[in-house]
């Protein structure tokens, strides 16, 4: 059965026009489903009881299983979903502040399952990518982690940083996050939508000429092609000289300060020489450089950084004067990281440790 928030409101006016019903019915519809977070058709207390029942029975809202949720300490909410169309996702709902300040509730959303960049150190790829979600599994994420949320609580930003790279499915991505713009959907700006890529030139090219509102963020890892061929292995079809004038026309046509993602990984990116190459890299665009302390992934050898080690890197990162935020790990006792918790569901094998090469400044 085709998902119903698949062309939502397609679907929904066809289905409308078959049963002679009136254009309200579908706003109210989609205000339950969007903004009162209706968690079934019986829940839309003003739609008439026998056209709850009747909706119920042929137009489903829900397609996925939630097969196992889990919550850490901090607020971070964890979703291992498994779809009908095959397959586990992983979503993440992210508190920041305090629970009296609901000001910041991040999103964090799958695009694939499965994901097939091959970045070394990921939990997300290690067994390569299944398919593409749909726009209605996308969308269905989203309103499931808003239903998460307390009542006082709404929704502030999404990224689309989960499972998969979500450049290679562009077209359902832009769909989902449009719906989720709409002030009819759940109402977040363009501004607080961040598009993460592990960049891929023609598609960031393409995502300019076809919707610039959202912020872009790549995910780096290395400030030269040596060491990201070893640890992203799609560089070596791209090259970070493409990457980044790919980025640059991103900046000229969203006008959006962009982000640079870059995972710290012991003995492998985080020595002196990388950090003032990164500063060279990064000098002189309108960017914030995010790094993300190493969130280890069980059966992968890869390691975080001393916190002496974070420090020295982003001191020389601040006096070559970028911006730079250190991430905070946060659900790291809920194996909240991108991929985790599906994989500690599933038979394990120990991977080497790729085998880097001396850095050269």
């Amino acid at each position: 059965m085709p998902h119903l928030l698949d062309h939502l409101d397609r679907r929904l006016g066809h289905w409308a026009d078959e049963q002679g019903l009136p254009g309200y019915r579908r706003t109210q519809v989609r205000k339950w489903l969007f903004e009162k977070r209706a968690a079934d058709w019986q829940a839309m207390s003003d739609l008439p009881q026998k056209l709850r029942q009747q909706l119920a029975a042929e137009l489903p809202i829900w397609t996925t299983q939630i097969a196992k949720h889990t919550t850490a300490g901090d607020g971070t909410e964890k979703l291992l979903l498994t779809l009908a169309g095959g397959g586990q996702v992983e979503c993440v709902l992210l508190r920041d502040g305090t629970a009296e300040d609901a000001s910041r509730r991040t999103i964090c959303v799958s695009s694939q399952v499965g994901c097939g960049m091959g970045c070394v150190f990921c939990a997300s790829g290690l067994d390569g990518v299944d398919r593409n979600l749909t726009t209605g599994e996308i969308l269905e994420q989203m309103l499931l982690l808003q239903r998460l949320l307390k009542p006082k609580e709404r929704l502030s930003h999404i990224v689309m940083m989960g499972m998969g790279e979500p450049l290679a499915n562009l077209d359902n991505v832009l769909a989902a996050v449009g719906e989720a713009s709409r002030e009819d959907g759940l109402g977040i700006s363009p501004r607080r939508i961040t598009i993460s890529t592990v960049g891929l030139p023609k598609a960031i090219r393409r995502l300019g000429e076809v919707d610039s509102r959202y912020r872009l963020a790549i995910s780096l890892h290395a400030p030269n092609d040596e060491l990201r061929n070893q640890i992203v292995p799609i560089n070596h079809k791209v090259g970070i000289t493409d990457i980044m004038s790919a980025a640059d026309d991103y900046y000229e046509q969203s006008k959006r300060r962009l982000t640079f993602e870059y995972v710290l990984l012991a003995h492998i990116n985080d020595q002196p020489e990388h950090a003032r190459q990164l500063v060279r890299l990064l000098s002189g665009r309108h960017c914030l450089l995010n790094v993300i302390p190493y969130n280890p992934v069980e059966g992968l050898p890869y390691e975080t950084p001393s916190s002496g080690v974070q420090r020295s890197f982003r001191k020389i990162l601040e006096d070559g004067g970028l911006s730079v935020r250190f991430r905070h790990r946060k659900g790291d006792k809920i194996n909240a990281a991108c991929g985790q918790l599906r994989r500690s569901m599933q038979p394990q094998e120990e991977k080497p440790l790729v085998e880097i090469a001396t850095p050269s400044d």
